[in-house]
């Protein structure tokens, strides 16, 4: 079982779950974070903090938000397929590259009141 961030996240990048991870497996992406599968100790206070509820174990994701399990794995693989293993996430650091679908990802307009 892996932690994963779902698309509740996109844009929104509050960050406090970076500060409660004990093994900085939480990386900035430009427009969500992510959290790495292999560096995760699947210890869940990144999930008791985050306030937009965007984090899940793997096998808890539903609907929409199951692809992003892929996709916070998919984030991490080089173009050779390989995991990278950058080893931990530092306050400052560069934005990784989003995943391709985080990227092209649209949010849903805000309903208007006539």
């Amino acid at each position: 079982m892996a932690l994963i961030i779902t698309s509740a996240c996109i844009d929104v990048k509050d960050g406090i779950c970076t500060t409660s991870c004990p093994v900085d497996c939480i990386y900035e992406g430009e427009r969500m974070f992510y959290i790495h599968p292999t560096e995760c100790i699947e210890c869940g206070m990144c999930e008791s903090i985050c306030p937009v509820d965007a984090i899940r174990y793997d096998d808890e994701a539903e609907g929409a938000d199951a692809r992003f399990v892929q996709i916070n794995a998919e984030v991490f693989h080089d173009a050779s397929g390989e995991i990278e293993e950058p080893g931990g996430w530092y306050k400052g650091a560069e934005p990784i590259k989003d995943h391709p679908e985080v990227a092209a990802h649209k949010l849903p307009e805000p309903e208007t009141q006539d």
